[in-house]
């Protein structure tokens, strides 16, 4: 039973790193694509619009800035993202 416990562990945690890279191409493809005009993000510092959409979602959902889960949460925060402790279920809203 300790195996079958640990391979559903598994899969839900590769589910969850599956949502958040998916998540993650389709916020930033429509930032570029939809937010942002073709230019040159380092010199004009208009990449600031991908993290301030997805402070947006994560205030939405979590009800906390990226920054301020990382705070709160410093020793986590050295290796993890706030979206790493998400449900599959947030992770789903998030890609919807």
């Amino acid at each position: 039973m300790g195996k079958s416990k640990n391979d559903a562990k598994k899969i839900e945690w590769d589910a969850k790193i599956f949502l958040s890279k998916n998540n993650y191409l389709i916020q930033t493809d429509a930032v570029k694509n939809y937010l942002i005009p073709l230019g040159n993000y380092k010199e004009n510092l208009e990449w600031l619009a991908y993290a301030e959409e997805a402070d947006i979602l994560n205030v939405a959902l979590f009800g906390f800035t990226a920054k301020a889960w990382r705070d709160e949460n410093s020793e986590l925060a050295k290796k993890n993202n706030i979206r790493d402790f998400a449900s599959i279920n947030e992770l789903t809203v998030l890609s919807e």
